[in-house]
């Protein structure tokens, strides 16, 4: 018989859509099951320890009702505040997702690099140890945006967000001391890929790089032996809380293969 058990995504909104889009591409006979705390969100605004009391105990509670064979923390705050914390207590696979350094470096031309992310996931001394190990020449820059966040939520409730905003955002890191010669931009948020064409337009010539396609590679290598159902996976959407802004995401999860929506 073939193996129903579903890959898991966990993030506080939308963001983690941003993972689960390549790694369908990769794995399109998989279950999914997307996981949004919508009644926590948003993470970046809280403290590490609220954070890394409510995750585990949240993914517990998924992994209880899914039975999940791999659980992605689709989140860069949760992952870098909550990852040890939720590998130790399930004894379920889990991928973390964390900022996207490493790459920056190998291409920034200039030596200064942007990390755009939360409040909380900039703070992190786990930022600190990525750029140490891995941007050790160069200049790393990072700002929070609470805001860029909840730009990307809106877009992806289907309303309309003003382009000024955008750049506004990115002054943060420009308007930092060595910030006019930043050429690669990290998106620390998984929030912030989509819309990654908003900055892009906001920030012409400036390069920006994200970890999804590799932690899309990491999990399809990871499951890439197991046994799949014979028709294309289904996917659903499960909210912490259901309400008129949850149902408000149905086209858009729709079109990430997220056909049924629940509450946890």
């Amino acid at each position: 018989m073939s193996d129903k058990r579903p890959i898991l995504f966990f993030d506080s909104g939308v963001g983690g859509l941003s993972v689960l889009g390549p790694t369908r591409a990769l794995l399109p006979q998989a279950p999914f099951v997307y996981a949004a705390d919508s009644a926590g969100f948003p993470y970046g605004t809280k403290s590490e320890a609220e954070i890394a009391v409510r995750v585990p105990a949240l993914l517990g509670r998924l992994a209880e009702r899914y039975r999940p064979r791999l659980i992605v923390i689709a989140c860069n705050t949760a992952s870098t505040i909550a990852l040890a914390d939720v590998r130790a207590a399930l004894d379920v696979p889990v991928v973390g997702t964390v900022p996207a350094i490493k790459p920056a470096a190998e291409v920034s031309a200039t030596r200064v690099i942007g990390v755009l992310g939360t409040d909380a996931t900039v703070r992190q001394p786990y930022v600190d140890d990525l750029a140490a190990r891995f941007a050790g020449d160069c200049l790393v820059l990072r700002h929070g945006s609470a805001e860029l966040v909840a730009l990307a939520e809106a877009k992806l409730h289907g309303r309309a967000t003003d382009p000024t905003r955008y750049a506004a955002i990115l002054q943060g890191l420009f308007g930092q001391e060595g910030g006019m010669r930043i050429d690669t931009i990290v998106n620390a948020c998984t929030h912030f890929p989509l819309v990654v064409d908003e900055l892009k337009a906001a920030a012409p010539g400036i390069r920006f790089v994200d970890g999804s396609a590799g932690i899309a590679r990491r999990i399809a290598y990871l499951v890439g032996d197991q046994d799949w159902p014979s028709a294309a996976g289904i996917g659903r959407a499960v909210f912490t809380r259901a309400d008129a802004a949850s149902e408000a995401l149905v086209p858009a999860l729709a079109t990430f293969g997220l056909d049924r929506i629940e509450a946890l």
